[in-house]
Formats: structure tokens, C-alpha cells, sequence
């Protein structure tokens, strides 16, 4: 039995950098831009690609939606030889700026979860590595579209963002809320990692749009898929330099 249960990989199998989307679609749509591809395993939320950008060997991995399932995916991958860590998804934007498509490099995470307050006292921060997040900066504001830089936020309950909650999370100035990257952040502190998001706008929760709210009867809108693309872009951009 390989020695991580759930990604089913053991030491070794797993390149030194990997990019994290939630989605193991988008696993596929990373793998896409890359050469060399070859899919390592495949089990639950779980798929792992290994791949080569532009003479950078990585590897890409879904963690699922949420702080939990996204948690068992880095432990396993700290445990498997995994250095640095890039999550690579979407987020519902807070300030009236941010565009649907728009990216959002994270330079913080409010715990607005339940899985880090397991690891330690809800005050201790979640934060990007520097390097990380330098490079994530730079490619993602070198390239084409809108990019915006700050804090987010990190919630458990998808359906529940609409509460009174939003108001102050619009006031204290957070970009966007998420599901992923205070766990992505606390852990890889926690585990010696080098960590940083970048997301894509997929709604503007302050004007009341969300993704799966329109006429369209795919999960993305159509500006909100391009930003996906603009953001993987960017992650593989800036996973050549780290």
C-alpha cells in the first residue's frame, strides 16, 4: 500500500513544487499548458499529475473544495518530499473593483474555518511565503487582465456567504473569500513549505453575482473561465522561477 492512504503516492513520487487546484478537471487543464504528463494517482478528490513546464518538473494535485480535504493533500504531500506549494483556483470577489476573470494574489487569509483552529489559536497567521508570493506578483501583474493584490478570506460554508458576515468582510478591506488557502498557508508554516494563491474571480458577491447563479449551465462563466486560465498562466510563470 503506498504510504500516503489517500493520494496513494509514496516518497519519491511527487516533484519538489506542485500547483493545487480543487478541481481534478482542472488537474487536466494545468497538465494541458505542460509536456511530458503523466498521471501518477488517482483516488477520491485526489489526482496527481506530474508534468514539466518549460524545463520546471512539477507536479499538480486537486485537493477537493474546503480546508479539510485540501489539509490531507499537503500533509501528504510534506510527507512525500513536496517543497513549495502554489494553489491555483477561484474565488468570490468582496470589493466592487474586482471584476469576474480578474486574478487575486493573496498576501493573507482570514480563518474563517473550522481545520486550522484544530492545528492552533485562531490569531496565528495564515500567510504566502515571500518568494512565493513575489513571483506570483510579478506574473500575475505581467501578464494580460486585471490582477489585484491583498488579504482574503478562507470559509467553510459556500451558501452562507450572503450573510451579514459579507458586510464586514467587504469593510475590513479582504478581496475575495475562498475555501482553501488559510489551511494551504498554516500548514505549509506549520511543515517547513513555501506557499502562495493565486485565484480568478469567479463572482462579485458585493454586486450579487456567484458562479452558478446565471443563464449559462456551465459551473464558469465564460470571463470567469478565461481568468482560470490567466491565473494557471501565471502559476506555471512563476513555478519557473521558484
Amino acid at each position: 500500500m503506498p504510504s500516503q492512504p489517500h493520494l496513494q503516492v509514496d516518497d519519491g513520487d511527487v516533484n519538489d513544487l506542485v500547483l493545487l487546484p480543487g478541481d481534478p478537471g482542472r488537474v487536466d487543464r494545468i497538465a494541458g499548458r505542460c509536456t511530458d504528463a503523466e498521471t501518477v494517482a488517482r483516488n477520491r478528490e485526489y489526482k496527481v499529475v506530474n508534468a514539466n513546464y518549460e524545463g520546471r518538473e512539477l507536479s499538480i494535485c486537486s485537493t477537493g473544495i474546503g480546508c479539510p480535504s485540501a489539509t490531507i493533500a499537503i500533509e501528504e504531500l510534506a510527507r512525500a518530499g513536496v517543497e513549495t506549494a502554489i494553489r491555483v483556483g477561484t474565488t468570490g470577489a468582496l470589493q466592487e473593483e474586482v471584476g469576474i476573470g480578474d486574478l487575486v494574489v493573496a498576501t493573507g487569509a482570514a480563518k474563517q474555518e473550522g481545520t486550522t483552529r484544530r492545528y492552533e489559536p485562531v490569531e496565528f497567521p495564515a500567510v504566502p511565503d515571500h518568494g512565493v508570493l513575489s513571483a506570483l506578483v510579478s506574473a500575475a501583474e505581467g501578464g494580460d487582465g486585471p490582477a489585484h493584490v491583498g488579504p482574503i478570506v478562507s470559509d467553510d460554508a459556500f451558501y452562507f456567504e450572503r450573510e451579514p458576515g459579507l458586510d464586514a468582510w467587504e469593510e475590513a478591506g479582504l478581496l475575495a473569500v475562498e475555501m482553501e488557502a488559510a489551511a494551504l498557508f498554516t500548514l505549509a508554516r506549520r511543515r517547513g513549505l513555501a506557499a502562495g494563491a493565486i485565484c480568478a474571480a469567479d463572482g462579485n458577491l458585493v454586486a450579487g453575482t456567484q458562479k452558478g447563479t446565471g443563464d449559462d449551465e456551465a459551473e464558469l462563466p465564460e470571463e470567469a473561465s478565461d481568468g482560470v486560465g490567466r491565473a494557471i498562466g501565471a502559476a506555471l510563470e512563476a513555478a519557473t522561477k521558484l
